[in-house]
């Protein structure tokens, strides 16, 4: 902490868990305790039974985590290719160049996400770019989506380079490739790795621009949680809702000890 006074750090710690606790930490406990729940007659959901789960961990629950999984993969390769590519392009860019690069990316995310998913929706609805009613066409959007986060993680990674190990790289007669390859590409490893983490979460909890185009055989889990809850059943959703928090919290500590490792490379 920036806070040297012991009841200054008491006081930060104070307003840091009466913020937390509301606004962050309450409501995933009530979703948790939702989905062990038989009934909520009162403020809290009370009863208990593992029986929502039983539900959420097979059949078309299961079915729609391994959708949810594979299409979060999916965007997360391509958003990071696609990002890290562009970063790099931007960086030799003269600065107002550059200002251009960065609003194009940064457009998907200053729009509401059903708005990307409706032009996604008419730009791929015809041919020769006829994707809608499969599964590639969901893909595309939480790509879409997902590369602006990549292309500014990686952005703010390249401007911290020391340009130092490239120009040594460089003066020994490495080639601009291997310069690349084996210096610049290994210095943002960890930022790549923290790009990958971030575009997968999010992937895994887009709901609006999935709702308008994913097909009945590529159903992701968020559309099963917001039809559950939506026809009523709480606590089957909330069940749904854990098993897909559970799933991205474990790909993203693996995903962190990755760049833990990147990191004292």
């Amino acid at each position: 902490m920036l806070v040297h006074s012991r009841k200054a750090k008491w006081t930060v710690w104070a307003v840091f868990l009466l913020l937390f606790l509301p606004l962050f930490a309450l409501p995933l406990l009530v979703v948790l305790g939702a989905s062990f729940a038989t009934n909520w007659s009162s403020v809290l959901p009370s009863g208990f039974t593992t029986g929502h789960y039983s539900a959420a961990t097979r059949g078309e629950a299961l079915r729609a985590l391994t959708t949810s999984l594979l299409t979060a993969v999916t965007a997360s390769v391509l958003a990071l290719v696609a990002g890290t590519w562009a970063a790099l392009a931007a960086a030799a860019l003269d600065k107002r160049y550059r200002k251009v690069m960065d609003a194009l990316f940064v457009l998907p995310v200053a729009v509401p996400s059903v708005v990307v998913g409706l032009a996604i929706l008419v730009a791929f609805s015809q041919p020769p770019f006829l994707l809608n009613g499969t599964r590639w066409i969901v893909i595309a959007a939480h790509t879409v989506l997902v590369t602006a986060f990549a292309y500014q993680s990686v952005s703010a990674a390249i401007v911290r380079l020391d340009p130092a190990y490239e120009q040594a790289a460089a003066s020994l007669g490495a080639r601009p490739s291997y310069v690349l390859w084996r210096v610049r590409i290994p210095l943002l490893l960890p930022s790549l790795t923290a790009a990958a983490g971030l575009c997968f979460a999010l992937s895994m909890g887009e709901l609006s621009a999935t709702m308008m185009l994913y097909p009945p055989d590529w159903t992701p889990l968020p559309v099963l949680v917001y039809a559950a809850t939506d026809r009523g059943a709480l606590f089957a959703g909330s069940a749904i809702a854990v098993v897909l928090m559970a799933a991205t919290l474990l790909v993203l500590l693996a995903v962190s000890r990755i760049r833990t490792k990147a990191s004292y490379r």
